[in-house]
This record gives C-alpha cells, structure tokens and sequence, in this order.
C-alpha cells in the first residue's frame, strides 16, 4: 500500500511554543519534502514568562546542535542548579530543591536512607549539604560538570535563566535558515475539514488563506485551533492548583545574579525572582478567590528587590489540560495544551515533550487512531506527572496564618500523589513511574524541605553503626564545600565562558 507522507505543517502561533516547535521539525525534515510555515502576528503578545528551565532543556537544545555559550549570548542567559523555596513548610523555613543527586548511594541504597539514620539522632547537616549543585547555588558559584563519573564535579547538573522572548526570537532565525516561512498576520477563520475533526485551513485578516496536511495550536491560551474550533473541552485542576492569576515585572540587578530560581510562599500564592544577565524577572501567582488584584500588586511590588524596569503585567489563567491533545490533524502545543504553573520551571519542558512525542510517531498522511490515542494518553501521563510534584509543595505545609495556606493543607489531593507522600512519611522510600520527570532526589529534596519526615529508615541501614554512617557523610559534606569552594564566582564563569567562545 502507498503511504502518502505530510507535505505542509502549519503552526499557528508563535512565541516559545511556535518556534520551538518549528525549530526542532526543521531540524529533522528536509523543506524540499515537508515545508514548515509559521502564522504569527507582532499585534498579538506572549506571555512570555518561561524564563526558567530544568536540565532537559539541554537536551533539547543539542538536539537541535545549538552552541550552548551562542544561545547563552543571545538569550541573555545564566545558570541555574536549583531552585530556592522560601517560607513554603513554615515561615522563616529556606531550602534548595537542586538538580541532580543528594550525596551518593552506598550498598544499593539510597543516600537519603543514610541521612535519615542519622537525624533521627539529631547528629546530620540538611540534606542539601550533600548536594554540590545546593551547595554551590549557595555560594554563588558554577562550573560545568565533569564527564569523568570519578569526579566529584560529575554530580552537579544545571540548567538556564534566560529572556524567553529573545529564546524565541533565537529559534525563529534557526528554523528561517532552514526553510521554515513565517506568515505576518492575524488568523481571523478556521476551517474544519469536511469530516469536522480536524483542521483544513486558516484564513488570515488579509484575507489570504493558508492549508496544511498537520496542525499546531500554538496560540496560547485562546486555543483558537483546538478549544475554540474542534472544542476539545478542558479538564480543570483548579481545585489542586488554586491559584489562577500572576502579576510579572522585570527589575534591575541589585547583585552579581545567583545561580539559582528563588520561590518565595506568599499569603495567597508564592513570587518567583529569576536572574538573567541583564534583569531580574519577577512575577506573584495568586489566587483571586484570597486576594485581591490590588493587593497582590502591593506584595509584588514589597517583595521585588531592586529597581522596576516596567510596570507590572496581568496574566489570567487556569490550572488544567485539554482532555485531548490531538484530535483529527491538530496537536495543541504549549498553553494551548494546558497549564501548570511555573513553580519548578516545567512550562518549556512540556512543550518539547509535546513536540518530542510528535516526533517519534511522526505520522504519515493518513495518521492512524493509534498514533493519536498513544500520543494523548502519554501527555496526559506527563501533565499529571508534573501536577502531582507540583501540588506536594501546597499541601506539605504546616502554615496555617492565612485562609489560602489553610485551604492548601487541608485540600482532598490526587491518588497517585497521596500514595507518594504516604509511602515516604512512613519508610521514607520513594519510586520512579513510567519514566516521570521528578526522580527520587527531587521528591526527597521537596518532602524533607517542607517538613515531611519519615517515620523510620531502611531497616538495614537502621542497624549500622551510627559513627561509621556519620564518618562517611561528614567525607561526602566535605567533598561537596571544597569542590563548591574551588569554583568560580557565577557571575565570572559566564563572562569567561561567553566571551572565550565568541566569534
């Protein structure tokens, strides 16, 4: 039988999702046999406020074969090995949820098994110390990982700060080189095919129409395509994930940026600061059901340090996801898919598993069901993934000084998440599903953080000496301050980096 292949891919929409999207097809498809064309209008914002990322977006961008110190330059990037919470268990409670592994597993068992042994004795350090990405993010210090697992350097893992508006405008010149074409201009029709369940063409304002064999909704959250056009309807978190509005504003640099996202738990939601090379973007989430919009500005506006280089931007939303990602000829990518706010920087990471997906079943013209049912089934896994790590850091709180934290510790949560949390508080043991994206370290890093502690270790470890458990983890707490101690400053690393490679 011939198989007829896709010959055109529209993307509708531009920004981060768009060009991501158009970037990564373009690097895999040849424009001679598949042409790529992206629909976007400078009359219609982003809301680009995906400024941090997660290791993965590493990956993606080698994929792509982009020059790390290139993007860098022209993202105005730095770098990132974790993220600080802030009065999230209590207030006044700091810890770094970092990248990468706590200490390093002994005999087959986890090195948090160890830990636990130890303080409950009241004889350990937090569990930080025994991460070099923590402890380096402390000090204000990076150097790229060692490949030599030998090294002490190989556990620390790293991601980026960077301005997602000049990211996007990064990847629109990558894709353009390769044959991508942008179309200037508003999409005022969307046509369904004659079966009704997919997509045939779009007409723009000028009046020109513009068709395809494959579709991506990447109009953000409007969803022209998929929510306004095939109704796919929505399925809303909101009750996990309450918060529903963020106010966003850049500011000046007060300091050398650190290398870290800082998370700071507010009365009705938390404020994020993330340092680029030139700014610091700052945003509140909130919830309109405990605070007001003018409220919220003022807490914004207190907790913002430095001066504001803009006036403060709102941006609506609702937690939740389409309840299917593909229909007919359609992928919604992006906030067209859904939304989980950025509270471990996951927003840019479901975009290329969005587009990753699409890849490897990259379908030919008659796209069969199956594809499609695969392809919902796994970004349905992957957004429930993410929201149940997410929720944990709402409901692993003993605050209870505002109605909004109140609601948060007392909330029904999902199953899936409940067992987690059920399993650590009682043998501290955490698992890995269906290849999620959280792996142990992080659910250990954020549960201990906020005050989850396990009611008892590993049975084996329980019973080793305590001294020998505590000469092994004072070597290893060692090993992390002295290596940290040994790098350069953030703030050098990059202009060295930068500079050292640009030509």
């Amino acid at each position: 039988m011939t198989q007829a292949p896709l010959g055109s891919i529209v993307i509708v929409g531009g920004g981060s999702a768009g060009w991501m999207t158009a970037a990564a097809l373009s690097s895999l498809v040849d424009s001679k046999d598949v042409s790529i064309t992206v629909i976007e209008s400078d009359a219609i914002g982003t809301v680009g406020v995906g400024e941090a990322t997660i290791p993965d977006m590493l990956v993606f961008n080698q994929m792509l074969g982009i020059s790390e110190a290139e993007f860098m330059r022209a993202t105005e990037a730095t770098f990132k090995l974790g993220i600080e919470f802030v009065d999230w268990g209590h207030k006044g409670d700091r810890y770094i949820h970092p990248f990468g592994q706590h200490g390093v597993d002994m005999e087959g068992i986890d090195f948090h098994q160890y830990w636990l042994r130890l303080n409950r004795d009241g004889g350990t350090a937090p569990i930080e110390d025994y991460s070099l990405s923590a402890v380096a993010a402390g000090a204000g210090r990076f150097a790229l990982p060692d490949p030599n697992p030998r090294s002490v350097f190989s556990h620390l893992r790293y991601a980026y700060h960077f301005d997602a508006t000049l990211y996007a405008r990064y990847l629109r010149r990558y894709a353009e080189k390769r044959g991508v074409k942008r179309i200037e201009g508003v999409v005022n029709a969307v046509h369904r095919t004659a079966q009704g369940d997919g997509i045939a063409a779009v007409t723009m304002d000028s009046g020109a129409q513009v068709k395809g064999d494959f579709f991506f909704d990447c109009t953000g959250f409007r969803a022209l395509l998929t929510g306004q056009t095939l109704d796919i309807d929505f399925v809303d978190w909101s009750a996990w994930l309450p918060c529903d509005s963020a106010l966003a504003v850049p500011s000046a640099h007060v300091g050398p940026p650190p290398p870290y996202t800082r998370s700071t738990a507010r009365p009705a939601g938390w404020q994020w600061r993330i340092p680029t090379q030139r700014r610091v973007g700052n945003g509140h989430i909130y919830s309109r059901s405990f605070m007001d919009d003018d409220e919220a500005e003022r807490v914004l506006r207190k907790g913002v340090e430095g001066a504001l280089l803009a006036e403060p931007r709102a941006i609506r939303f609702k937690a939740g996801h389409r309840r299917q990602f593909w229909r007919g000829n359609c992928i919604a990518i992006g906030l067209a898919a859904g939304f989980l706010e950025p509270l471990e920087s996951t927003s840019l990471y479901l975009i290329q598993e969005g587009i990753s997906r699409f890849i490897s079943l990259f379908p030919n013209g008659d796209m069969p069901d199956i594809l499609r049912v695969e392809y919902n089934r796994y970004m349905q896994k992957k957004f429930e993934q993410v929201r149940d790590f997410i929720v944990l850091h709402y409901v692993a709180t003993n605050r209870d000084d505002t109605p909004f934290w109140r609601y948060c510790r007392s909330m029904s949560v999902p199953d899936s998440l409940r067992h987690k949390m059920e399993l650590f508080r009682e043998t501290g043991r955490i698992f890995r599903y269906d290849d999620e994206l959280f792996a142990r370290p992080s659910w250990v890093a954020v549960m201990l953080g906020q005050g989850i502690m396990p009611e008892r270790c590993d049975p084996i470890v329980a019973a080793l000496p305590a001294r020998d458990v505590a000469n092994s983890l004072q070597s290893m707490a060692s090993a992390m301050k002295d290596a940290a101690s040994g790098m350069p400053t953030h703030a050098s690393f990059i202009a060295s980096y930068c500079a050292a490679t640009e030509g």
